[in-house]
């Protein structure tokens, strides 16, 4: 049986779900189908977990359901990655137990991941001061009020800082979960766990992680017809005046509608566009930076850096060692002008 080779040489494959009263089952069964179900068509070396309670105690979840844990909060100190599955509610405080353990754990170099709600357990110990996060987008407002020190970014499926990744509601945890896994062991290994659970490695057409929400599915019309449009053609100039005509609307009329329903301006929408279809092709070709650029209608290797490093923390190249499906030997042939 083959042996899977973590990207780290400090990994720890202990996965230990915090459960609670009241436990969120949605975003709790998305952690255990990830990290708890046996892979070993991926060979030896997946992770482990274990489920812990504070005290130790037998939980009630939802819709009826009650569940035996693994252990008390002690788990906490052997994880090499804590899932906090979602949390009993807003305005419910969080046992001070519970905030030291996770504090103690990410002095020890634990990795910390909440769904949807559970961002709020991380925004009570303190850690998330100063780091971007995200969550429900129902409860995103009230995350930035009751936390200030929060750079809430309600318009991402998921925020990686490295060591502390939130994810917004619900099926967005299943996201953040593919993520790590490809941070652990590269695309492809992600890329079978997502075939596996029957679902796309990635939304929209690029890389999950950094991936700002997506356009509305269901708007039809005018409106869809020139997204698609745009899309076909995204490598050429669009103007606000091009767009206002295919819709057959006022350009004030049509940059309202297209606010209300994307949530951003015609030119942010179309450059989010862009450096989804960049990612897109850093993660599956060897395509040169200059050639993803222009293919990408960015124009030049110096703006798709420009972008890459502003939204997304990375240069190209560094996006491609990390989410490649190529692997190390298609990077080594690939030929890139700008680092």
């Amino acid at each position: 049986m083959p042996t899977l080779r973590p990207r780290s040489g400090r990994f720890n494959p202990l996965v230990v779900a915090l459960t609670y009263d009241g436990l969120c089952a949605f975003e709790f069964a998305c952690t255990a189908e990830v990290f708890g179900l046996p892979r070993p068509e991926l060979g030896a070396g997946w992770y482990r977990f274990e489920t812990c309670s504070h005290g130790g105690r037998r939980i009630s979840g939802q819709y009826g359901s009650s569940m035996s844990v693994g252990g008390g909060l002690e788990l906490l100190h052997k994880a090499g990655t804590i899932v906090i599955p979602g949390w009993q509610g807003v305005d419910v405080p969080v046992p001070r137990a519970i905030v030291d353990a996770l504090r103690s754990a990410h002095a020890r170099r634990a990795r910390l991941l909440s769904i949807c709600s559970g961002s709020f357990v991380l925004a009570a110990t303190g850690l998330l001061d100063g780091k971007r996060a995200t969550t429900h987008w129902r409860y995103s407002e009230k995350l930035q009020r009751s936390y200030p020190q929060v750079r809430v970014d309600p318009d991402v499926l998921y925020v990686d800082e490295g060591q502390i990744l939130t994810s917004a509601g619900s099926a967005a945890g299943i996201d953040l979960c593919l993520h790590l896994i490809r941070r652990d062991f590269g695309a492809e290994i992600a890329n079978q766990v997502a075939r596996r659970l029957v679902i796309p490695p990635h939304r929209d057409g690029g890389q999950a992680q950094f991936l700002d929400s997506p356009v509305d599915r269901r708007e039809r019309g005018p409106l869809s017809v020139v997204l698609e449009r745009v899309q076909r053609r995204i490598q050429q100039p669009v103007t606000i005046s091009d767009m206002a005509r295919w819709a057959s609307m006022s350009e004030r009329t049509f940059m309202r509608r297209f606010r209300a329903t994307t949530g951003m301006t015609p030119g942010e929408w179309i450059t989010r566009q862009r450096i989804e279809l960049a990612k897109d092709l850093l993660e599956r070709s060897s395509l040169a930076i200059d050639q993803v650029a222009a293919r990408s209608g960015l124009g030049t290797a110096m703006t798709l850096r420009h972008h890459f490093r502003r939204r997304i923390g990375l240069s190209p190249m560094e996006y491609r060692k990390r989410f490649s499906i190529l692997g190390v030997r298609g990077l080594e042939n690939a030929k890139s002008t700008v680092s």
